[in-house]
């Protein structure tokens, strides 16, 4: 017999307490068992078994070594070069994003949607396409190329503007969504005694969107700080970020030592900047009174206004929209289709099967990964629902994002040398890959359901454990129905990163069954113009395939569905 919402609400009353904090604290372990159990095997564990084998010498751990590699002049360039970039990008796409943020805000116009896609496909789409798309642009034979005989694939401006290129969303999206509950009274009361429009904005407007400009700096330094595949592609030999270095140490110069100290000072770094970016968080969520941002949108006025307007939509167009589709263009070539139908034949080169198979290996591994992405992020999501949650479970809340700062690099090579052996020698099956790849989607999951989880009544959950309901049964009548649309979009997300995930999937995913991504990183390793287009092609499959799941997202996204 199913339980209705007026038994459910008549029971809630009854509902007793104490009984009803202890069980939910048991059941919130319950909950919590899975997905600790899934990161201490497939994210803890590899990481350790890695560090641990670069670090021991003769059975015993040299700490010391940590300050032999950091004495390295190459590793001080790269340490150096790493975080000045990701300041670098950080600070350019402030300046180049926040005008955005502020139209998005404040004006409404005609395709505020669509518009908002648009800037938010570069987010999801894999870095291996964004440092192809630059390639396409300003690389060798790129437009750039062609029309001025000018080339950027080999300077740092390559990767600062692909850097903005992908994080320009990050900025719009969060500091927009903020600037546009903020009530434009308090600036315009400003004004009216007296205060110059820059001076109000300074004085009034900033200081409230401090918090919200703080979180998407952070969030933007933390990507761009691990960036991996933009700067693999467009950094060549000369500039080589952490990650790229852990890469190069592993793969190529198979210096586990020196690759275990850099995975250390990244997870250090990455630990303090979550750390600053949860207290920001907390503080934007509890030091502002907002409106609903209906209210705040109206068509621009007067030629400041339609000025900034056009502004931004000329920087979406030359940022955002221009380097998609040169690599459109390029994957046609000057023979139309003649790259994809490329794509279908074995050249027994980088590929032992068709190029165009990892189309169908990608799908495949990312339904998988979306699978146990959703399962574990859903179970995380529940456990985490409580406001009340004390020390342990806000800690297991900070390490369920630990995976999108750790080294992908470091992660995948984990893998093959701790599941190595039985009961977990996984090194030949295929669930190596999804595994890998649900890592970075969980993360999505527990941040696109945990707002709607926490707004659901407790009581409601209460009460249908009094008439007697298994924790199963209160998920699937109570929590399910209210949070089946976050949970698409969830799904969503999960797939998208999924799709695009490179850096673990580098060293896991077996020739015969390579990634869209692993692809086009070994087409672009190889020279000729037939390898340089099937790269393109693969690319613009690719986008194509993540641009799909935007649309999806879009129709499905709510606002209470998270942030992005």
């Amino acid at each position: 017999m199913d339980l209705t919402r007026t038994e459910v609400t008549r029971a809630g009353k009854q509902a007793g307490k104490p009984a009803g904090t202890v069980r939910g604290s048991a059941a919130r372990l319950g909950l919590m068992a899975v997905p600790v159990a899934f990161f201490a095997v497939f994210f803890a564990y590899p990481v350790a078994a890695i560090v641990a084998r670069g670090l021991e010498v003769d059975g015993v751990w040299r700490l010391g070594r940590i300050g032999d590699v950091l004495a390295q002049s190459d590793v001080r360039h790269v340490l150096w070069f790493t975080t000045w970039q990701a300041l670098a990008s950080t600070a350019l796409t402030l300046l180049v994003a926040l005008p955005g943020a502020y139209v998005f805000a404040r004006f409404d116009f005609p395709g505020k949607q669509v518009l908002r896609a648009v800037v938010t496909v570069p987010f999801v789409l894999p870095t291996v396409v964004v440092g192809t798309a630059f390639l396409a642009l300003v690389g060798r034979g790129g437009l750039l190329d062609d029309l001025w005989g000018l080339r950027l694939d080999t300077t740092v401006w390559a990767i600062l503007l692909a850097h903005v290129f992908f994080n320009y969303a990050v900025v719009v999206r969060t500091v927009g969504g903020l600037w546009a509950q903020l009530d434009p009274r308090q600036e315009e009361a400003a004004r009216m005694l007296g205060a110059s429009r820059l001076r109000a904005w300074r004085q009034v407007t900033l200081p409230a969107l401090a918090p919200a400009v703080a979180a998407a700096a952070l969030m933007v330094f933390l990507f761009t700080f691990t960036s991996f595949g933009v700067v693999q592609i467009l950094g060549g030999p000369t500039f080589s970020t952490l990650e790229v270095e852990i890469y190069r140490q592993t793969s190529q110069v198979f210096d586990l030592s020196t690759a275990a100290v850099l995975t250390l000072i990244q997870f250090a770094a990455v630990a303090a900047v979550l750390a600053v970016h949860a207290w920001t968080v907390r503080r934007r969520e509890s030091a502002l009174r907002l409106v609903d941002a209906a209210t705040t949108a109206r068509r621009p006025r007067g030629a400041g206004q339609w000025t900034l307007f056009a502004g931004v939509l000329g920087t979406v167009a030359v940022l955002l929209v221009l380097p998609l589709a040169v690599l459109v263009q390029r994957s046609l070539g000057a023979s139309g289709f003649g790259y994809y139908r490329a794509l279908t034949h074995e050249d027994g080169g980088a590929f032992l099967v068709p190029p165009i198979e990892a189309i169908g290996n990608s799908l495949q591994y990312a339904v998988a990964a979306t699978v146990i992405a959703v399962v574990i992020g859903a179970l995380a999501a529940t456990a985490l629902t409580r406001r009340d949650a004390g020390r342990f479970v806000r800690g297991f809340d900070a390490l369920l994002m630990l995976p999108l700062g750790v080294s992908a690099v470091t992660v995948g090579f984990g893998f093959l040398i701790a599941l190595d052996e039985p009961p977990l020698d996984l090194r030949s099956s295929w669930i190596l890959v999804p595994l890998a790849q649900a890592l970075v989607g969980v993360p999505f999951v527990v941040r696109t359901m945990l707002p709607v989880l926490r707004a659901v009544d407790g009581r409601l959950r209460e009460a249908a454990a009094v008439l007697g309901a298994s924790p199963w049964r209160v998920w699937r009548e109570v929590d399910l129905p209210m949070v089946r649309r976050a949970l698409l979009v969830a799904a969503g997300f999960a797939f998208a990163v999924s799709l695009g995930e490179f850096g673990a999937t580098v060293f896991i995913a077996r020739p015969d069954n390579p990634t869209l991504p692993v692809a086009v990183a070994r087409l672009l390793g190889r020279p000729g113009d037939m390898n340089y287009g099937q790269a393109m092609a693969l690319s613009t499959i690719l986008m194509l395939v993540c641009a799909v799941a935007l649309v999806v997202l879009e129709r499905l996204r709510t606002d209470r569905s998270g942030e992005f």
